[in-house]
């Protein structure tokens, strides 16, 4: 019997797996796909995760980007550096997931790749999971296989809400490999972005408010050909997102949520890496402490996401549903200004909290909008 079963192997469920593993917990990866595996994700990480573990990342790292372009409808544009400690991060997911999983092995951690997990029981004192292969045996689960995974269901938890997003990866011998491009106006609620990588550009696109638009692929299509991309050798994808809409209960008995599966990716941004190592990492404490005897450890997890980031995401939610209110006014007034990129760089960084800045963005969007309030 495994002390902890991760179902998932993707940035949450590895990083969980490393740090118990590290402690000298016997640990499982369960992954229904063969690693590496293709995930559709555009694939900017904060380079603030490194502070969480004690290995150089630089084997997973395609490149790194300083430099911003925003457009407003392709046009009006503004360039801006962002002056972090690191740049922000771009990675193939097949080659990041990996190599963190592969860290997680060489503390320990066992993988069962392509392997389902094809439903749950719980057995007096640990966590039974069936796949096709037969049974696996665990005292603790840890939820991790994302937005569409149905372990969260099968733990009885409410259905997660969900938002739809669309990636399209376009393979490219030319390519800037200075610049992400963030386009503002061209979806109504949500935005655009475009990130380089060795051997072409990854797109994406969210909307965070209103209904579901029915046209996320066809405007990710068009911007891409106004951006002179040749879509010939493109792919694209639907995918659902599982914003933080408001503190939630994440464990229950001897099993907790991480990643996607706790709905943490930033409601203002679409960030959603960082925030899920953040669970992972996480969680390892947690289940650590509860393997240890501390009964209310598992419970503390939740209180944990809650104050350490879905404090923070409420601010993040407040200025994302007044911004994509009125992103033309947002743009003008908040984007275009040299310190808009500054402060997202150093909350994507950890270095600020939306608290830190959302109350005055605020202020300035609500005066644009109503004279007198500014």
């Amino acid at each position: 019997m495994f002390d902890c079963i991760v179902v998932g192997a993707g940035p949450a469920g590895a990083s969980a797996a490393y740090h118990l593993a590290k402690r000298g917990r016997s640990v499982l990866i369960l992954e229904k796909q063969a690693l590496p595996r293709y995930k559709p994700c555009s694939g900017g990480v904060s380079p603030a995760i490194a502070q969480w573990f004690d290995f150089d990342f630089s084997p997973a790292i395609d490149l790194k980007v300083e430099n911003i372009r925003y457009t407003w409808k392709l046009d009006d544009p503004v360039h801006a550096r962002l002056e972090t400690p690191e740049p922000m991060w771009m990675v193939q997911r097949d080659v990041f997931d990996h190599f963190l999983v592969q860290q997680a092995q060489k503390q320990g951690a066992e993988l069962r790749d392509n392997t389902e997990a094809t439903g749950i029981a719980y057995k007096s004192d640990h966590w039974q999971v069936n796949t096709a292969n037969g049974p696996l045996t665990g005292r603790y689960l840890i939820a991790a296989d994302g937005a569409k995974g149905p372990t969260r269901k099968w733990l009885g938890f409410k259905e997660a809400k969900q938002r739809l997003g669309a990636t399209l990866e376009a393979s490219l011998a030319d390519v800037d490999p200075t610049n992400a491009h963030f386009e503002f106006g061209m979806v109504k609620n949500g935005y655009i972005w475009n990130f380089p990588k060795s051997n072409g550009y990854s797109l994406g696109v969210s909307t965070f408010r209103g209904g579901e638009p029915s046209d996320l692929q066809n405007l990710l299509t068009e911007y891409a050909n106004k951006f002179g991309m040749n879509l010939g050798s493109s792919q694209q994808f639907l995918h659902p997102v599982c914003l933080w809409d408001g503190n939630q209960k994440l464990h229950t008995r001897n099993a907790l949520l991480a990643g996607e599966a706790a709905c943490v990716v930033d409601p203002f941004t679409a960030e959603g890496i960082r925030p899920s190592i953040f669970t992972g990492v996480k969680a390892a404490e947690a289940i650590d402490q509860a393997l240890a005897g501390n009964i209310n450890a598992l419970e503390a997890y939740s209180q944990v996401i809650s104050e350490e980031w879905g404090t923070d995401m409420v601010w993040a939610q407040r200025l994302a549903g007044l911004f994509y209110r009125i992103p033309g006014i947002g743009y003008k007034v908040g984007v275009k200004r040299p310190a808009a990129t500054e402060r997202i760089g150093k909350i994507l960084c950890g270095e600020l909290r939306y608290a830190d800045v959302a109350n005055f963005a605020i202020k300035r969007l609500s005066g644009s909008l109503l004279p007198g309030m500014g």
